[in-house]
């Protein structure tokens, strides 16, 4: 979304999910949310949503909702 990525199917399965960074802790306590990490470091302002946690689409349309309204709020690339 204006050069900005928001959500993004895992290879490992599930969804990466970019967030605000300060809201990132709160939804580290969501069912089937976890920290994303890459290359063994944690990436603030990006959850990673287990595929059990977006099987459907009631599961799985909050978090894309969430990572699209963050994308917006970025200024374009």
């Amino acid at each position: 979304i204006g050069g900005n990525m928001a959500v993004a199917v895992s290879g490992q399965g599930g969804l990466m999910v970019r967030v605000e960074r300060g809201d990132t802790e709160a939804l580290l306590a969501k069912p089937h949310a976890r920290a994303f990490e890459m290359r063994g470091r944690e990436m603030q302002g990006w959850v990673r949503v287990d595929a059990e946690g977006v099987r459907t689409k009631r599961q799985l349309e909050p978090w894309v909702r969430r990572g699209v309204s963050y994308a917006r709020s970025l200024p374009p690339k």
